[in-house]
């Protein structure tokens, strides 16, 4: 599923592809706007994410 948010690093909307049918994840992935780090944690049910938060990676 195709997830949109906030960088928390450049403020600018991006997408990130999550694997709903995963209850809970937790991964690094860059911005694909700035390339910093940013830490997603996700939780999902009946493949709809019920849970999530990007936040700054360092």
């Amino acid at each position: 599923m195709e997830y949109f948010f906030t960088c928390p690093h450049c403020w600018e909307q991006i997408s990130m592809l999550l694997d709903t049918s995963v209850r809970e994840q937790s991964y690094i992935e860059d911005c694909e706007v700035c390339c910093r780090a940013i830490e997603v944690r996700y939780a999902a049910e009946n493949d709809e994410v019920s849970g999530f938060s990007a936040s700054a990676a360092e």
